[in-house]
């Protein structure tokens, strides 16, 4: 039996169903138009341009938030400051954290505009016999990875609550993640309700663990039905931005024989 590879990651593409503010852009660069900036640039004469070769193609990516994909949260995304330290950049994550076994906790059952709670991820663990240990890479299964691309996607949801996050950490959980848009309930939907309850800790209350708990956690994985609950790897190596306050990530699930 062969090792098996299945991609968590997002497609980085231009979609015209996403918010206007993560609209991914790239612009693709042809043969034939490289053909003519290397003769013009390099002064490359065409007597010497190989024979069998039109030119390399190129591209370049506009428009694209560091958390406009699938992508890993940094410390310093929450705050500048965590545990009385400074918070840690992106390119400052440690990548031991970033590699380890992987567990999936089913919370498909949650309804929109419903937070996850420590005892949705404790009824879901024990019913698979699964205990978490230090350095586990949770994963939260919601199936709102169907609505990518949609205007649906950025608007509904559930979301993890701040008991739930803090929960994780107390395991010795450093790296989370979630197949929805963002890790707490939506945006709006949190703004409505905290104009509601008057409450202003109510806003960003996953997120915002990350102030007093030092944690990271990944958005907008996709096709965690492909996998089982544990027995599996995770590998969600971070690009090196420095200074970032998150970076895209090509996450991948690794079930070995």
């Amino acid at each position: 039996m062969k090792t098996t590879i299945i991609d968590l990651s997002k497609p980085i593409q231009y979609n015209a169903g996403d918010p206007w503010y993560m609209r991914v852009k790239i612009k693709h660069k042809s043969h034939k138009k490289s053909h003519w900036l290397i003769r013009l640039a390099l002064n490359l004469p065409f007597r010497l341009f190989p024979k069998n070769w039109v030119g390399w193609a190129d591209d370049s990516i506009k428009n694209m938030g560091l958390h406009a994909t699938t992508h890993i949260d940094a410390p310093w995304h929450y705050g500048p400051v965590v545990e009385g330290k400074p918070a840690k950049t992106i390119d400052q994550i440690p990548l031991e954290w970033c590699y380890g076994d992987g567990i999936v906790i089913d919370c498909t059952h949650k309804e929109d505009f419903v937070a996850i709670t420590v005892e949705d991820l404790k009824k879901d663990l024990d019913k698979n016999g699964i205990t978490i240990q230090e350095g586990n890479i949770v994963l939260i299964r919601t199936d709102r990875d169907k609505m990518m691309g949609t205007p649906e996607f950025v608007e509904r949801g559930t979301g993890m609550s701040k008991e739930a996050t803090e929960w994780l950490i107390g395991q010795g959980v450093k790296v989370m993640g979630i197949d929805q848009w963002g890790w707490d309930l939506p945006l709006k939907y949190m703004a409505k309700r905290a104009k509601e309850l008057n409450d202003p800790e109510y806003f960003w209350e996953g997120h915002r663990v990350g102030i007093e708990k030092e944690y990271l956690h990944m958005e907008q994985l996709t096709n965690l039905s492909a996998l089982p609950p544990s027995g599996f790897k995770v590998s969600v190596f971070p690009l090196k931005i420095v200074g970032g306050s998150a970076a895209p990530a090509r996450v991948v699930a690794i079930i070995n024989p």
